[in-house]
């Protein structure tokens, strides 16, 4: 089990090792793409702009641009903004990191209960009225967008009812979990509905499918041959073997949304997190924090990987052969 950890993580290495210098290349030597002109502004001379480019690196060898990058970003962590000069990279992503995983945590413990809780109830229910209804709402779901559910949300609790129903729900915006623990929790409640309610959808639907496919399974006949409930079947047995599926699932979109899928809630509900501050990148061309947030939000979809691997090793012990 040793090897098979430190191969998958080995591995991992080797990925987030190719993605920088991918992403490099994209934001920094792509052809006609000149940071040093936006650096520069607009009406800045050809000698200004050669300036810039000797002072930011960018008139040396790819390799050296490269090597020169990844030492300001990740060891010296001393690589400034280009549009905020001053503004170092890291500490912004430092800074907006908790409050992106404050959002993901709260949302992925709704969406697990809500998700395993439904597909349960409606492969246990299969035939039933209450097992299609669970199926419409988890499409309902699914195919609601987030930032237009976002929306609809903060016009709900924010204007049309806020005087009366929904007074309590304090303004769009963020307080720190060691400020203020309450405060915290309220600020986030509807973020986390919000977010939930599309992915709840989505691993009910997962779950179902597995579990009914699962109760066809040899041993399960076994197991109601022996004389075991169905209910004892149902969570002791197929609901462990269906789990697997959910564990692969739920690593890949927790990694996701740490390293910053979770955008556009937080553009909505004016969460200061690291999809908002890739979000305000993006507007301003701000090649050092859009390169610092991709490679952050790399690190934890890799690193989500890397753990699901290791855990499915845990769980099936054919895998570690592969």
């Amino acid at each position: 089990m040793g090897v098979f950890i430190l191969r998958r993580f080995v591995s991992a290495i080797l990925v987030m090792f190719s993605i920088s210098i991918l992403v490099f290349l994209i934001f920094f030597a792509t052809p006609g793409v000149d940071p040093a002109a936006r650096i520069a502004g607009r009406s800045a001379t050809p000698q200004v702009v050669a300036q810039v480019k000797h002072e930011f690196g960018l008139d040396r060898p790819l390799p050296i641009r490269y090597g020169l990058m990844m030492d300001h970003l990740f060891i010296k962590q001393d690589l400034s903004s280009y549009v905020n000069v001053g503004y170092k990279v890291i500490p912004q992503i430092e800074a907006a990191a908790p409050v992106t995983l404050s959002l993901v945590l709260g949302a992925a413990v709704i969406w697990l209960i809500v998700g395993v809780a439904g597909g349960v109830i409606a492969a246990a229910n299969r035939g039933k009225f209450i097992d299609p209804l669970i199926m419409f709402l988890g499409i309902a779901a699914i195919s609601v967008p987030a930032y237009w559910l976002g929306q609809v949300v903060n016009l709900i609790t924010q204007s049309k009812l806020h005087s009366s129903i929904f007074s309590w729900v304090p303004p769009s915006g963020y307080v720190a979990l060691s400020s203020n623990p309450g405060e915290w929790a309220l600020h986030l409640l509807f973020p986390w509905l919000t977010l939930a309610a599309l992915y709840a959808g989505i691993y009910a639907r997962v779950l179902r499918a597995e579990l009914v496919n699962a109760l066809n399974e040899d041993y399960v006949r076994t197991a109601r041959a022996k004389g075991l409930s169905e209910r004892r079947i149902l969570l002791r047995h197929a609901l462990r073997c269906s789990l697997i599926s959910i564990v692969s699932l739920f690593g890949l979109d927790f990694g996701s949304l740490i390293g910053g899928a979770a955008l556009l809630t937080e553009v909505v509900f004016g969460l200061p997190g690291v999809g908002q501050l890739t979000y305000t990148a993006l507007q301003n061309l701000d090649l050092p924090v859009i390169m610092g947030t991709v490679m952050y939000g790399a690190f934890f979809v890799v690193l989500a990987n890397a753990v699901v691997d290791v855990a499915y090793g845990f769980l099936d012990p054919r895998v570690r052969l592969a």
